[in-house]
Order: structure tokens, then sequence, then C-alpha cells
């Protein structure tokens, strides 16, 4: 039972059989079969880190073999190894260094860097996605979101997929009050939205494509609220938003929005309400809009209803 126990044993008796002797190859086959069984045993025994550890061996073998899939997939299980030490830490409020999270994150970017130059692009954008949820979920919103701009530049090639990488950008941004910079990505979901995502036949956006326009059109007219830019530095694209809301649009206007009619006409109830400082409006209109808008939305929304009530300074 104690020579069990012995994990470190155990490993210096893997890595011995697998050191260069004279005249003899080392077993790299066999070396890989038992860096994963005790991978296997120690994650049993809830023992990640150390599981990570020999998941490293594990994928060091694997190159030495020139086995692409085989490294990436054991890099894979190492991160996932180290991001479970660091929940289980915090989950005990342990004091560390994030020692776990670190070793976690650099083996996800080796995963990555291996199935790009294998020209595996959507494992390399699906294990960045991955990486980026498990920091949000850690509270760390702001190290996500490079992680999901990465998952999205590598799957510029599939629009719909680009554009649900880049939402989660724009939800971290809007996390960490970047505003200015969830902005910035809503107008280039926009954009991407209304060129990639048109039908072949009549050129307009499809299903997918349309609500995600929706989503876009809400959080940027809230957030344009919220930033309330002066004329003199606002973006010709932003104020061509604004624009949309102002009393006098005609109908040929309103059916580009592919909004509701409703939601349209809340909206612009919003804009000119906020552009006159009516905060009394604002709050009955808050009541009235808030079951159509997600929680991020209307988290936006009363950020803006705070802003006109308590203003903290001027526009950008």
């Amino acid at each position: 039972m104690e020579k069990d126990n012995d994990v470190l044993g155990q490993y210096r008796a893997v890595s011995n059989k697998l050191k260069k002797r004279f005249l003899k190859k080392p077993n790299l086959s066999e070396g890989i079969e038992q860096f994963g069984s005790l991978a296997k045993n120690l994650d049993q025994q809830e023992c990640p880190q150390y599981s990570g550890f020999c998941c490293l061996a594990q994928a060091r073998c694997e190159h030495t073999q020139t086995n692409h899939a085989g490294e990436a997939l054991a890099l894979t299980s190492a991160a996932r190894s180290f991001l479970k030490a660091e929940i289980k830490n915090q989950q005990i409020k342990c004091v560390s260094f994030e020692e776990h999270l670190i070793a976690a994150i650099n083996c996800y970017g080796h995963a990555i860097r291996v199935h790009i130059e294998n020209k595996q692009i959507s494992l390399a954008a699906s294990l960045s996605l991955e990486l980026g949820h498990a920091l949000k979920n850690l509270d760390k919103p702001g190290e996500a979101v490079g992680h999901f701009q990465r998952s999205a530049e590598l799957l510029s090639q599939s629009p719909l997929d680009c554009l649900e990488a880049l939402d989660l950008v724009s939800s971290c941004k809007i996390e960490t009050k970047d505003y200015e910079g969830a902005l910035a990505v809503l107008t280039e979901m926009t954009y991407l939205a209304q060129e990639r995502g048109g039908s072949t036949t009549t050129g307009k956006p499809l299903g997918p494509y349309v609500d995600m326009l929706v989503k876009c059109e809400i959080a940027r007219v809230l957030l344009l609220m919220l930033l309330q830019p002066t004329p003199q530095r606002i973006r010709p694209e932003h104020a061509q938003t604004l624009e949309k809301y102002a009393w006098e649009t005609t109908e040929d206007n309103f059916s580009a929005q592919y909004l509701d009619e409703d939601l349209f006409l809340l909206l612009q109830s919003i804009v000119m309400a906020c552009q006159s400082r009516d905060i009394e409006s604002l709050q009955a209109l808050q009541t009235e809009i808030w079951p159509m808008l997600s929680a991020e939305q209307n988290q936006i929304l009363h950020l803006v209803i705070q802003e006109i009530s308590h203003p903290t300074g001027e526009g950008v």
C-alpha cells in the first residue's frame, strides 16, 4: 500500500526508464501509457495538480514521438488538471500565488500553438474559448477578454461562431466597465453580421444574424446613452445609429432596424428621455422595457438611469 501511494517514486521510476542508455532506445510508448495511468489514478485520488505534472510528462513523450494529436491532448488534460486544482484552492480559500492557474494558462497556450501549427484551427479556437470561460468563471473577465478575442480571430472564416466569440468579448468589457471598448466591439459585430450574414438570394441577414443584429443594436444604443458622447466627439457610425431614433424617423429607417416595433418605440423614447434628462420618464420606460431586455442590457439601462440622476462628469 505504501508503495502504491509513493507518487514521486512511481513518477521517477517511469522517468528513469525513459533515460537514454547506450545501445538502448527508451520505450516511449510504454512511458506514455504509464504516465497516463498514473495521471488517471492521481485524479481519482483528488490530486489534480500531480495529475497535471504526469500529463505534462506524457505530452513530452508524445512530442518526442512527433505525435502532435497526442501531445495536444495530453497538454489539454494537463491544463484541465491544473485548472481543477486552482478551483479547488479557491473553494477552500487556500492562500496561493495562483501557480496552478498560471500552469493551466501555459498548458492551454501550448496546446493551442500545437493545434495552430498543425492547421487544426477550430480545435485551437475551442481551447481559447474554454480558457476564456474558465477565467471568466474565476471572476477574471479582464484576463478572459484576450482569449475570447483570439478565438474570434481564429474563427474569422466562420462568421456566426466569430460573432458569438466577439459577444463574449463585449460582455467581459462591460463587466470590467470598459464601455467604450464594448461599444467598439458591438459596432464591429454589427458590420460583420450585415456583411457576412446575408442570404445568397436576397442579401438580407438570416435568422441567427438578425438576432445578433438586434442584440447589438439594443446594447449600442444603451451604451451610447451611458457614455453620452458630445456632438463634437461622437464617431460618425455612432451618430448614424442615434439618428435612427430621432422622432422624425421614417418608416424606411424603421424597417432597417430588425427590431420589434414596440421595442423600437421604447428605445426611441429612452433616447429622447436621456437627451432631455427626463428621469421620471426614464424610470417609467425602464419598467415597461425590462421584460424585453437581457440581464446585461437591463444592467446597462440601470447604469444609464444612475448616470442621468447623478452625473459623474462630462460625456466622452
